[in-house]
């Protein structure tokens, strides 16, 4: 069996990672004092046959160029577009994916170097996380035929575009009477809701009964995260096999959806309407979407095949 070593021991933006090359390799952890800065943060550093690569989880604000002058290939979660930095030649985009509970596995690889090489703090921080995560399965696909759609988002600071799209939805799905909406934006603990007082959900949901719900909804909302980085949502919807209404992408992924077979791309808020007149008329292109994003899914976002994609690129190197 191939073996990769670990050089650093990353936060739980890699586990998903760390998942699927674990089913197809053997893993082992090796510190590297190169990388020692590296430890819980979103870089995931490993050696493969003599070459070094890293799977950079971060969200997309620039590539670490020391990192990059160092390995073979860099592989990023969000390869943003139109920005130089991820131009450069070595860098591979991944496909979506999300944080699952693998603490198990965490645990495994790295032992005792979790005492020595983290603090009792930011260990205990990580476990926390990875116990609220879900554990990955195969979601089977259901078919859904209610009018129910659930939405719940945070209010982000530095993101009023995102915002203000999460926010018309959310306006829209509750004034739109086909609809029974449940959700809505969670209040900002600093109390500064940016003017969206409106749209505020007094109901909190953890990360089990936010997924359940999202399970059930006819239609679920894809637009930029963070910096312009894919929601780690979109991963888990298509898993699901989910309706998947989203805003263009501003990061470039390694294989492209297809408009109107595997995701509904719209531009403009004001497209709400057409995209409910689409689903609740035409039950078959509900259909189709669902199933065939379920099929991306599987083809290309699974960890194995995750895993697959980046052992082949660093082997054809």
């Amino acid at each position: 069996m191939t073996e990769i070593k670990i050089l650093n021991i990353p936060n739980y933006y890699s586990s998903y990672y760390l998942l699927g090359l674990s089913s197809v390799t053997k893993l082992t952890y090796q510190p590297d004092p190169r990388f020692l800065k590296y430890n819980n943060k979103p870089q995931l550093i490993f050696e493969l046959h003599n070459k070094l690569a890293v799977i950079d989880n971060d969200d997309p604000t620039h590539i670490i160029q020391e990192l990059y002058d160092q390995v073979t290939l860099y592989f990023v979660t969000n390869k943003l577009k139109t920005v130089a930095c991820y131009e450069q030649e070595k860098v591979k985009p991944l496909f979506p994916h999300y944080p699952v509970n693998i603490s198990g596995l965490y645990i495994k690889i790295f032992g005792i170097h979790l005492f020595r090489f983290l603090k009792l703090k930011e260990l205990a921080s990580q476990l926390y996380i990875y116990k609220r995560r879900p554990i990955y399965k195969k979601e089977q696909k259901k078919d859904i035929n209610n009018n129910y759609v659930f939405f719940s988002s945070n209010i982000w600071k530095k993101e009023p575009e995102t915002n203000t799209i999460r926010a018309a939805f959310i306006r829209y799905c509750r004034e739109d009477r086909r609809i029974q909406f449940e959700g809505g934006f969670i209040g900002r603990s600093d109390g500064n809701n940016f003017n969206f007082g409106n749209e505020i959900n007094t109901v909190k949901y953890n990360p089990k009964v936010f997924s359940k719900l999202s399970s059930k909804s006819l239609v679920v909302l894809n637009n930029s995260a963070v910096c312009g980085a894919v929601s780690w949502r979109l991963a888990e919807y298509l898993n699901k096999g989910l309706f998947v209404l989203s805003f263009p992408f501003k990061i470039v992924l390694a294989i492209d959806f297809d408009n109107g077979e595997n995701i509904h791309f719209i531009d403009k808020i004001e497209e709400f309407k057409s995209v409910f007149d689409i689903v609740f008329s035409s039950p078959n292109y509900h259909k189709k979407i669902s199933e065939n994003g379920k099929k991306y899914f599987e083809t290309y976002c699974t960890p194995e095949a995750q895993a697959n994609y980046i052992i082949q690129n660093i082997t054809l190197k």
